[in-house]
């Protein structure tokens, strides 16, 4: 496991999707943000989930994804609905 892990949310299986679409260290996920970051991982697992959104969101901000503001968790889902296939 690398830094990624480290982080709130982030296990084994998305630190390696994280790295297989070039966000290989925490410094370079907070740049990318949630939502790039997300559409980048949606592009190799079209099975990406607003669970795993909310994961990133959450690991950003160091928190657990349920922790996470109603009003990020309300701008996540709609972020979501507008890209999911």
């Amino acid at each position: 496991m690398g830094e990624l892990s480290k982080l709130p949310n982030i296990g084994k299986a998305v630190e390696a999707q994280l790295i297989q679409v070039g966000i290989e260290t925490p410094d370079a996920l907070r740049e990318a943000g949630a939502k790039a970051a997300w559409l980048k991982i949606q592009e190799i697992d079209p099975s990406a989930c607003i669970h795993r959104l909310m994961a990133l969101e959450g690991a950003i901000r160091g928190v657990k994804k349920t922790m996470l503001p109603d009003a990020a968790k309300a701008d996540l889902k709609a972020f979501y609905q507008e890209h999911k296939r």
